[in-house]
């Protein structure tokens, strides 16, 4: 396998409700990710979506961004791993260049959430006989992993507010991120509506649209095409079992440890190497499982991490540094490139304010439904 590395990226500012179709927003991310590699052609395009389908009646999403790209005579397909697409996505791609078959790949992820109720579409990526045929959904499986760490590791009501509260204060320099210009509380978020008891609104990411891309190519080859590349270390994907149910406990993320694992052994670095980590913040618990699954923190102790503000940008491992999935947003799709963007932005310090101190590596994990699949990547300047 050769070595990976990103040599041009783009991402269009995260918006309630686009004005553009998803071909031309898939297409517009392309073209200026093309464009920042210096390029006009590539050999393969993989793209990323989870409720075009449901939500437009579109499917072959590829193909589409590929004409309205006017890409031609290459290689384009989708990529799905429910709320993961996009680090699937990003994944294939990585796997068609470091084997040979392309010497340039663009990533797209491109999601319209507006259009229609997202929640139903959502719901399917759980189990549709035996959980979703009772009324679970997302929203209601997180709300219960919520309950469950609250009551066994006697977390205060407001434990996991300063999740929040970091991501909304990142998201304010971040010119990408939908709450770009809210400022938000701990009241207002011990306040905010309850969706699904304990969860309130603002433990939750965003319904959004938005679009982001990524061109990549081999790492001996990346410096002809920018001279600041940041390189891919390690891609790797765990499952566990399907349902929470019958996970052995429900509050360990054994996808998140496995892959986490596979990860640094890929890219030969220690957990105490990593400059920062954009984690899946769709959910304040899931944060918080996280942190503790990767290592971060032992179980029942990642809420800590974020009471005594080891998270922030001067702190110990700095989460969601752009804003995350909760104020940055999380247009399903597109989320995991926005994360994979950011993080070259990081790696090359172009991030001005919100800029973490020297970092010489990033990780990011995805989550697909309730930790069933979790993909983590990890990346070097």
């Amino acid at each position: 396998m050769r070595n990976v590395s990103v040599v041009g990226i783009a991402q269009i500012p995260v918006e309630k409700a686009s004005t553009r179709s998803l071909r031309q927003l898939g297409a517009e991310v392309t073209i200026a990710a093309m464009a920042d590699a210096g390029v006009e052609k590539v050999d393969a395009l993989y793209a990323s979506n989870m409720l075009s389908d449901e939500l437009q009646g579109q499917k072959h999403i590829a193909a589409l961004i590929a004409d309205e790209a006017g890409l031609t005579e290459i290689e384009a397909l989708q990529v799905r791993a429910a709320t993961a697409s996009g680090a699937a996505a990003l994944r294939v791609g990585h796997l068609a260049v470091g084997s040979g078959e392309a010497d340039l790949a663009v990533v797209v992820g491109v999601e319209i959430m507006s259009q229609g109720v997202a929640s139903p579409a959502l719901s399917k990526a759980l189990d549709a006989e035996r959980e979703v045929a009772d009324g679970a959904t997302l929203i209601s499986t997180n709300a219960e992993l919520m309950r469950l760490y609250f009551d066994r590791y006697q977390v205060p009501d407001d434990g996991l507010v300063n999740f929040s509260l970091n991501a909304h204060r990142n998201a304010r320099h971040n010119p990408n991120a939908l709450y770009r210009d809210r400022t938000i509380s701990a009241r207002a978020v011990k306040n905010s509506r309850i969706i699904h008891a304990p969860l309130r609104l603002l433990d939750s990411s965003p319904i959004c649209d938005g679009a982001a891309a990524l061109v990549l190519a081999p790492t001996e080859e990346a410096r002809a095409y920018n001279p600041q590349p940041v390189h891919i270390l390690a891609s790797s994907v765990s499952t566990d079992r399907f349902r929470i149910e019958d996970r052995q406990d429900p509050l360990w993320l054994e996808a998140a440890h496995s892959s986490s694992q596979k990860a640094f052994r890929q890219a030969n670095v220690n957990i105490d190497e990593v400059s920062f980590f954009e984690v899946h913040d769709a959910f304040s618990i899931m944060s918080c499982l996280l942190m503790e699954a990767v290592g971060f923190a032992e179980p029942g102790q990642g809420w800590r991490l974020a009471e005594d503000k080891k998270i922030t940008l001067k702190g110990e491992i700095p989460i969601s540094t752009m804003g995350g999935l909760k104020a940055r947003g999380h247009p399903i799709g597109a989320t995991a490139l926005y994360q994979a963007c950011e993080i070259v932005i990081q790696l090359t310090h172009r991030a001005g304010k919100i800029q973490v101190r020297n970092p010489s590596v990033g990780m990011m994990q995805s989550v697909g439904a309730a930790a069933t699949t979790v993909i983590t990547h990890i990346f070097s300047a």
